[in-house]
């Protein structure tokens, strides 16, 4: 990883993680589980989606670094990093969770933000930290395709921020709890 590259991976996770944090801090227990419809997912399904997710990026990447260069790869979005990470945030087309990152309750609504925060806190260290060459590394998504580590790290955030709207969405519905309960 370059410094530029370092530099902009945590950067990027810094902000979508205050991003997460300032659409979600003030929210009382009634706006966190509020679902628009039964079929949709509540701020607090989201942020648990969030954390499986980035926890499991981190174990594909920590996988892939494990395994043998191969010359022959190339990321499906090779050289084009800005365009992955719109194509990430854009909501437009809804897409499925896969059954392992569906959320279950895994966590209650208290531990929801702190979950995150160990989430996000292993990641960015290991952006600000390794030294690996996460370019020659590769790992397949089943919808972008191969995708370079550096990559997957983009990813986190851009998954987050995805996530993000798709709370502010459900917090602003007309049916929705308005105010903070203390």
């Amino acid at each position: 990883m370059t410094p530029a590259e370092r530099d902009r991976a945590t950067a990027y996770l810094a902000k979508t993680r205050e991003n997460l944090l300032g659409a979600t801090r003030e929210l009382s227990r009634e706006q966190l589980l509020f679902k628009p419809a039964p079929d949709r997912w509540s701020a607090a399904d989201c942020l648990e989606h969030i954390v499986v997710v980035e926890r499991r990026v981190m174990e594909r990447i920590t996988g892939a670094l494990q395994q043998a260069f191969d010359p022959a790869k190339r990321s499906a979005y090779d050289g084009r990093d800005d365009a992955l990470v719109t194509h990430i945030t854009n909501r437009s087309e809804r897409a499925k969770a896969p059954e392992m990152a569906v959320p279950t309750g895994r966590w209650s609504h208290e531990r929801l933000l702190p979950e995150f925060e160990l989430a996000r806190k292993s990641t960015t260290e290991f952006a600000a930290t390794n030294n690996d060459d996460l370019r020659r590394h590769l790992a397949a998504h089943p919808r972008f395709g191969e995708l370079d580590c550096y990559q997957w790290l983009l990813l986190i955030g851009a998954h987050g921020e995805r996530h993000r709207q798709q709370i502010e969405e459900v917090i602003a519905s007309a049916e929705g709890p308005r105010a903070a309960v203390v």
